[in-house]
């Protein structure tokens, strides 16, 4: 009762049931009994002799098995103890002497469960079949590497970068502890309260979200106060002696190394509230909150630079910038 209120529990192994092997014999030989055998014979248009070798096996049929349900009523020691022995799925059953038995098919139990269990078995096999037809991988080709990148990257490409803009005299082991104490300043502070005159990058997550992932939170501060553009400027191409301020937009990798040199003039700027190894990365985390919070100086630094940049976008149409004019001696700002 069990199973039939509950049929899909028997779909977890995706097992065939079939008849038992005995229960198969039987119907075969009901199949082939020689009654049928005669009728055959006789519609099939042979002659009397194929007439009477048919009659003469169908008899010798019946007496064969008369004999062998005799010996075995009247001989009871002689049967085999009652164990029922299953032979290996594959293989024909054992074929009784005297007994003419057809070719030997698997039979299936007609219902839903062997259904589905085949249907999964063809799929199995053509996607074999499918994956043997394409060019012989068992996954896809892995995407090929970029000329500037590597293969297996240790770190963020942020932390990356930013670790080694903190690195002096070449020590990379300070640097990363620094970068390490760094995110777990900002993992530990509490959350920020974003100034809506100093808006961050558009998607950024609630405040109350930042300090539960660091990194992000370091990542949305730098590139929200980085430059977008910086001024090019073109020495005695103004006249009278004066530099052209020529405005040229930046990659991403530069607008970020523009705003981690910004951070870093803020922080040595800055006086130490204590002391210890620590004392750098408080510097830095709290120049990230405030840059968060809207109370850095760096957002009038970079408005500062933006609203030059309008300014000096006339001069992109001079014909000195353009490329009609002469060569000219340049200076970055």
């Amino acid at each position: 009762m069990a199973a039939r209120a509950n049929p899909w529990a028997a779909l977890r192994g995706l097992s065939i049931r079939t008849r038992t092997l005995r229960t198969a014999c039987i119907e075969q030989q009901h199949r082939a009994t020689p009654a049928s055998l005669i009728h055959k014979a006789m519609t099939s248009g042979l002659g009397s002799n194929a007439r009477r070798s048919f009659a003469t096996s169908a008899a010798k049929h019946d007496s064969n098995i008369t004999t062998t349900s005799s010996s075995s009523t009247s001989d009871p020691s002689s049967q085999p103890p009652s164990r029922t022995t299953t032979p290996p799925p594959g293989t024909a059953p054992p074929v009784v002497p005297g007994s003419q038995v057809g070719p030997y098919h698997e039979l299936f139990a007609p219902n839903f469960l062997n259904t589905e269990a085949i249907a999964a078995l063809e799929k199995a096999a053509a996607e074999a079949a499918e994956a043997a037809a394409g060019d012989g991988l068992l996954f896809h080709m892995p995407d090929r590497v970029g000329k500037h990148e590597q293969l297996q990257d240790r770190y963020h490409p942020v932390v990356h970068q930013i670790t080694r803009l903190l690195m002096r005299d070449g020590k990379l082991s300070k640097a990363q502890t620094n970068m390490g104490l760094i995110l777990n300043h900002l993992r530990t502070s509490p959350p920020p309260r974003i100034n809506p005159m100093r808006p961050l990058l558009p998607g950024a997550p609630p405040a109350n979200q930042l300090p539960l992932n660091p990194l992000l939170y370091l990542t949305l501060a730098i590139e929200s106060v980085a430059p977008m553009v910086r001024i090019f400027a073109m020495k005695g191409q103004a006249g009278g002696g004066r530099a052209l301020e020529v405005p040229i937009p930046l990659p991403a990798r530069t607008r970020r190394r523009l705003a981690v040199g910004w951070i870093l003039d803020a922080v040595n700027k800055k006086k130490s509230r204590g002391s210890g190894r620590g004392q750098f990365a408080a510097r830095f985390g709290d120049e990230i909150i405030a840059i968060v919070e809207g109370k850095s100086s760096l957002w009038e630094r970079r408005q500062v630079l933006h609203k030059l940049a309008t300014v000096s976008r006339a001069n992109l149409n001079n014909p000195k910038v353009t490329g009609t004019g002469g060569g000219s001696k340049s200076k970055r700002m």
